[in-house]
């Protein structure tokens, strides 16, 4: 007799459930369905205003997610579960979250403020808490750099938003800060000309802003030159290595070596 009144209860239960998880499951994939539908709406109507790509991912996953919560909302109501309540579950779990997540919150906000402001644009070379890198994508909570090295770089948002950035890329140019140690017995006019014919000889060097070629300083066994060539963000790395000593070999100028070294060797 017990039995039989479990089995009618919970063929009861079924009769009133299956339907509304049936409907459910429909409303979630229509759901999910539209809101797939809006973000290539969305998408679209952003690539014709020509926005950012990097603001427009983010606002395209922050409206993802807004749409995806307000689903899983309809949903539950449509299975008989008080929403009213649910919001105040919601409430009482986000301030818990909040409090627990305090940083991916700050990093949200950093994501923000990064949108609003625009110190930064997928493209720009930066450097930026002690990492160099092309910025990949600026994402909700992180910012992604590809390295020098093609590594993948990750950055926090709130670090990123409240620390120093350097921006490589906003003038388009960027100047290559070299060194030379020449020896005493060099001609310093005829090592500047080398160094000038040098910059002036690469295509990748800049007319505008000149190059320039100065002594740095008068050390103890060198004479400084400071080289100062100017090219695009993108040359600088080319720009820096072919720029060497070897025109100063070519061109029989002394570079100085280390000479307490050389005595402790004969000693």
């Amino acid at each position: 007799m017990k039995n039989k009144l479990w089995i009618d209860r919970g063929y009861e239960l079924l009769l009133k459930f299956t339907p509304k998880v049936l409907l459910a499951i429909v409303i979630w994939i229509v759901g999910a369905f539209i809101i797939k539908y809006i973000r290539k709406g969305i998408n679209r109507s952003m690539d014709k205003a020509k926005y950012d790509p990097s603001l427009k991912k983010f606002l395209i996953n922050l409206i993802s997610w807004i749409l995806k919560i307000v689903l899983i909302v309809i949903i539950l109501g449509t299975m008989g579960i008080q929403t009213a309540s649910f919001a105040a579950i919601i409430a009482a779990a986000g301030l818990a979250i909040g409090l627990a997540l305090q940083g991916s919150l700050g990093n949200f906000a950093g994501g923000v403020l990064i949108m609003l402001f625009k110190p930064i644009k997928v493209g720009d070379l930066i450097e930026s808490q002690g990492e160099v890198g092309v910025v990949k994508e600026i994402e909700i909570f992180t910012t992604k750099l590809t390295g020098l090295s093609n590594s993948e770089i990750i950055i926090p948002n709130g670090a990123l938003s409240n620390g120093n950035i350097i921006n490589y890329s906003t003038d388009g140019t960027r100047r290559v800060d070299l060194v030379f140690d020449l020896g005493y017995d060099s001609d310093i006019k005829e090592a500047k000309a080398v160094l000038m014919k040098v910059l002036k000889d690469n295509p990748k060097v800049l007319t505008e802003p000149a190059p320039t070629v100065n002594v740095l300083e008068l050390a103890d066994s060198s004479i400084n030159f400071a080289v100062r060539p100017w090219c695009k963000v993108e040359h600088y790395w080319d720009v820096y290595f072919e720029t060497t000593k070897e025109a100063l070999d070519a061109a029989g100028i002394e570079i100085p070596y280390p000479h307490a070294v050389e005595i402790q060797k004969e000693a």
